[in-house]
C-alpha cells in the first residue's frame, strides 16, 4: 500500500531474460512430436527446451513424500510430476516446452511457432466417472484410477452402534473444487554464478527451505551448498505457494544453460490452469442419535479428487487431516472414516487455506443441522447436548487428537448473544412481509494446527538495533509486526529497533515455512527462548562492565540496573560493547559463547498441536424470484488463546471468513465434461466475492490459553475459512427449509437456489 514492498517481480538482475511456457491445450494426450525449429529463428530467442532436454540433462521429477496405500494395506506407487511433460500430458495447462528470450514479445512469438503433435486420449475430470469400469486409467500402476485408500476408526463398533441407534441421519455432501487466487501470481527468478558454481532462486513461496531441499534432492539435483533460495515479500499464498513447482527448477537450469538470469512471471490464466487447486471431495455421512439427540456413532466415506498427480501434501488432506477432525467439538464415542483418492485429468489438488479441516467442519456442522431438523431440536440445542464439556478436557476424540483447552458452550452462548439469535423470528417475519426468505445458521468449529519446530536467531549488528532471523515466511499476515512486538516486549526496546528477516537460506540455517497456522504458536516460543538466551548472556556482560559483583541486578525498560547504586547500561549499548573482545567477562576471553557478543539462538519443538475453536453465526436473505443470497449479518466469536496483536488477528479472521463465504456462495472450478477443459479459467467465469457481497465483520475473541506452548497461543490464520462455509450454508438451508428444500450443495449460487425452490414447488 505504501510502495515499500519488494516482490520477486520487482527484482531485476543484470542481463535478465524472460521465460514463457507452452502449456497443453489437452487434458489427456500423447505427445507425438515437438518441432521447435521455427521458434529458434525468432530474434531474441536464446533457447527452447522440451521434456526430452530435461530428461537428457538428468533433472528429476517432483515427488509426493506422503506414503499411500491400497485397501489391503499394500503400498501404492506415487508417480512423480515431470518438470516438462514427456511422452504424455495429463491435464490442461501442463507445461510441454519452455522458451527463454531477451524480452516477452520474442518469447510469446516463439511459443506460437512451436509445433506440437498430440494424439488425444479419453479424459475424465469427475471423481465418479474416473472410477467407472469404462474409464481410461491415467496410470497403469493405479488400476481403476484409485490413487490410495485410507481408513481410521473401529468399523465394527460403528456399524453396531448405527444398527442399534433409534435415529439414523444420512447426508451426502459436495465440497466444491476451488482455485486459490493470491493477489500476486507465482513468480520466480533464477541466476547462476559461473565463478562460484552457485544457483540463486528468488521465488514467491511460503517457505524458502522446503524449496531448497526439493531442488537439491529431487529436481535440480545439486548440492545444498550450491543453492541459495531467497523469498522476498509475498503477495498472498493460502497454501498454493507452499510447494515446489516445475518453473522454479527450470529457471535455474535455464540460467546456467543460457548464461544469464531467467525470470518467469506467471499470468492469471496460468494460475488457473497450472497452480494447485483446493478441496474437491464427496462425503457420505451416516450418524446414529439417541432419543435425547446425543450422537452415538458416525461413519464418513470420502471420495477425493487428486488431479493428475499426487502433489506434495495432497494425500494427507482428505484422509488424515479431514479424518482426524471429524468429531468436531462433540463427544462422539465411535467414528469410522475412509477415503479413496482418485486420479483425474485435472490440475493436482493440494492444501488450500484450512487444508482438510474446513472439509471436516463442513461435514459435521451440516450433519448437526440435518440431525436437528430430523429430531425436531433447535440447532443450538443439539450442539449443547453433544459438546465436549470443559471438565472433560484434555479430551481424546474418537479420531485421535487430544483437545487441551476450550469452553465450547460458552463460546456458542456468546456468539448467539452477539448475533441477537433470540429475536431472529421477528426479523424473519419482517423479511417475509417484503417477499424475502430469511435464514440464520451457525457453526461450532474446532481445528488442529501447528506442527514441527522452529528456531529463532537474534543478532545485534554494528549498525544498531536487533535483527530477528526466523524460518517462517510472511505472505501478508504481518509476521514482521507480531514478531517484532514479541522481541521488543521481551528486550524492552522500541519496535523501530527490531528488524525481522525471513526467506534467505544462507542467513537462516533452517525453517519450516508458513502453513497450518503455525507461525506464532511455534515461532513465538522460539523467539521467547532466543530472547531469554540474550538476556542471560547480557546479564553476564552487564555485571562485568558495571562491576556489579554479586549485587542484585534488575532488567527493565531495556536497561540493566544495579540495585545498590543505580548504575545502569542500556541493552543496545551493552550489545555494542560486547562486540569488543576486551569487554568479555573473565573466563570468556578465549572464545566460547561470549565471542558472539549478545547474539543468541532459541528453539521450540511442538510436542502437541493447538486447537483454536469458535462459533460463527450467519444471517441471510434470499430473493425467491432470483435465488440471490444477501449476507445480512455475520458474527464471529473465536478462541485463539493468548493474543499478540488484535488488529492483525482481526484481519486474519476477516480474510478467512471472506474466503469461506466465497466457497459457500460463489466459487467453483468447473471442467467441461466433454472436453475436460477448465471452463472457469478466468475471473470472468470464476466468481470471487466482492467487498459489496460481505457484511461488516467484527471478530470477537474469547481467549482460553492453550496448554501446548508456553505462550498459550493457538493458530488463527485459517479459522475463518473453516467456520464460514457451514455457517453460511446452514443459514441458506434455514431460509429454504420451510419451502420444502431439503438439501443444497456449495456454491449456493442464485441458479442453484432458484432451481432448488422450483424443484420443491414441483414436488409439492
Amino acid at each position: 500500500m505504501t510502495g515499500q514492498g519488494r516482490y520477486v517481480a520487482d527484482i531485476v538482475l543484470p542481463g535478465e531474460t524472460v521465460a514463457r511456457f507452452l502449456r497443453s491445450p489437452h487434458a489427456y494426450a500423447d505427445v507425438v512430436a515437438i518441432d521447435c525449429r521455427s521458434a529458434l529463428t525468432v530474434p531474441g530467442v536464446l533457447a527452447v527446451f522440451t521434456g526430452a532436454d530435461v530428461a537428457a540433462a538428468g533433472l528429476g521429477e517432483i515427488p509426493c513424500p506422503i506414503a499411500v496405500k491400497a485397501a489391503d494395506g499394500s503400498p501404492l506407487p506415487r508417480p512423480g510430476r515431470p518438470l516438462l511433460a514427456g511422452e504424455r500430458v495429463r491435464f490442461e495447462g501442463e507445461p510441454v516446452a519452455m522458451v527463454v528470450a531477451t524480452d516477452r514479445w520474442a518469447a510469446e512469438e516463439a511459443l506460437a511457432l512451436i509445433a506440437v503433435s498430440y494424439r488425444p486420449r479419453p479424459a475424465c475430470t469427475d471423481i465418479e466417472a474416473a472410477l467407472a469400469a469404462e474409464a481410461t486409467a491415467l496410470w497403469p500402476e493405479a488400476p481403476g484410477n484409485v490413487a490410495f485408500y485410507w481408513q481410521r476408526g473401529d468399523a465394527t463398533a460403528v456399524a453396531e452402534a448405527l444398527a442399534a441407534a433409534p435415529h439414523t441421519v444420512r447426508l451426502a455432501l459436495v465440497n466444491n473444487r476451488l482455485i486459490p487466487s493470491p493477489m500476486e501470481p507465482r513468480v520466480c527468478l533464477g541466476d547462476y554464478d559461473t565463478a562460484s558454481g552457485r544457483y540463486t532462486l528468488y521465488t514467491s513461496s511460503q517457505g524458502a527451505h522446503a524449496i531448497k531441499e526439493a531442488l537439491s534432492q529431487s529436481t535440480l539435483k545439486v548440492g545444498a551448498a550450491d543453492l541459495l533460495v531467497i523469498v522476498p515479500d509475498v503477495g498472498g499464498g493460502f497454501g498454493t505457494k507452499a510447494f515446489h513447482y516445475p518453473e522454479e527448477a527450470l529457471v535455474l537450469w535455464a540460467a546456467k544453460k543460457v548464461g544469464r538470469p531467467v525470470k518467469w512471471v506467471g499470468e492469471r490464466r496460468e494460475a488457473f490452469t497450472a497452480d494447485t487447486h483446493g478441496r474437491d471431495q464427496r462425503n457420505e455421512l451416516t450418524a446414529g442419535f439417541d432419543d435425547n439427540g446425543r450422537c452415538l456413532a458416525l461413519r464418513v466415506n470420502t471420495l477425493a479428487n487428486m488431479g493428475a498427480y499426487l502433489n506434495a501434501y495432497a494425500p494427507a488432506l482428505p484422509s488424515q487431516m479431514t479424518g482426524c477432525m471429524l468429531s468436531g467439538v462433540y463427544a462422539i464415542p465411535a467414528i469410522f472414516a475412509s477415503c479413496h483418492g482418485v486420479y483425474t485429468n485435472t490440475v493436482p489438488v493440494d492444501a488450500y487455506r484450512g487444508a482438510g479441516r474446513p472439509e471436516a467442519a463442513y461435514a459435521i456442522e451440516r450433519l448437526m443441522d440435518a440431525a436437528a431438523r430430523q429430531l425436531g431440536l433447535p440447532p443450538d440445542e443439539i450442539r449443547r447436548r453433544n459438546f465436549i464439556r470443559p471438565q472433560q478436557l484434555p479430551y481424546r476424540s474418537a479420531m485421535g487428537p487430544i483437545y487441551d483447552s476450550g469452553d465450547f458452550a460458552a463460546v456458542l452462548d456468546r456468539a448467539l448473544h452477539e448475533a441477537d439469535w433470540q429475536s431472529f423470528a421477528a426479523r424473519r417475519r419482517e423479511a417475509a412481509a417484503q417477499g424475502l426468505l430469511r435464514g440464520i445458521g451457525l457453526s461450532s468449529y474446532i481445528e488442529i494446527c501447528g506442527f514441527a519446530g522452529e528456531s529463532a536467531w537474534l543478532r545485534f549488528p554494528a549498525t544498531g538495533g536487533v535483527e530477528l532471523r526466523i524460518g517462517t515466511q510472511s505472505t501478508g499476515q504481518g509476521h514482521e509486526t507480531a514478531y517484532a512486538q514479541l522481541v521488543a516486549g521481551y528486550l524492552g526496546l522500541p519496535l523501530t529497533d527490531v528488524r525481522v528477516l525471513q526467506g534467505n537460506t544462507d542467513l537462516i540455517p533452517t525453517g519450516e515455512g508458513t502453513s497450518g497456522s503455525r507461525s506464532l504458536p511455534v515461532g513465538g516460543p522460539a523467539i521467547e527462548a532466543a530472547c531469554t538466551a540474550v538476556l542471560t548472556r547480557a546479564e553476564r556482560f552487564a555485571r562485568h562492565l558495571l562491576q556489579a559483583g554479586d549485587a542484585a541486578m534488575t532488567f527493565a525498560a531495556g536497561h540493566f540496573v544495579v540495585d545498590d547504586g543505580g548504575r545502569s547500561i542500556a541493552l543496545l549499548d551493552l550489545a555494542a560493547a560486547a562486540r569488543d573482545p576486551a569487554n568479555r567477562p573473565p573466563g570468556d576471553r578465549d572464545g566460547g559463547e561470549a565471542a558472539a557478543g549478545l547474539d543468541a539462538e532459541g528453539s521450540f519443538s511442538l510436542k502437541a498441536s493447538t486447537f483454536p475453536n469458535g462459533c460463527h453465526v450467519a444471517e441471510v436473505e434470499i430473493d425467491p424470484a432470483t435465488g440471490r443470497v444477501t449476507l445480512i449479518r455475520y458474527t464471529a466469536v473465536d478462541d485463539f488463546g493468548t493474543i499478540v496483536n488484535p488488529l492483525l488477528l482481526a484481519g486474519q479472521v476477516q480474510g478467512g471468513i471472506a474466503q469461506g463465504i466465497g466457497q459457500a456462495l460463489f466459487e467453483q472450478a468447473v471442467y467441461d465434461p466433454a472436453t475436460a477443459e477448465l471452463s472457469t479459467a478466468s475471473f470472468q467465469d470464476y466468481a470471487l466475492p466482492h467487498a459489496s457481497d460481505l457484511p461488516r465483520i467484527e471478530p470477537r475473541f474469547a481467549s482460553t490459553p492453550c496448554r501446548t506452548n508456553p505462550l498459550g497461543i493457538k493458530g488463527a490464520g485459517e479459522a475463518g475459512t473453516i467456520a464460514a462455509c457451514p455457517a453460511v450454508i446452514n443459514a441458506v438451508m434455514d431460509a429454504l427449509a420451510p419451502f420444502g428444500v431439503s438439501h443444497i450443495d456449495m456454491p449456493a449460487t442464485p441458479e442453484h437456489i432458484w432451481r432448488a425452490l422450483r424443484g420443491a414447488q414441483t414436488r409439492a
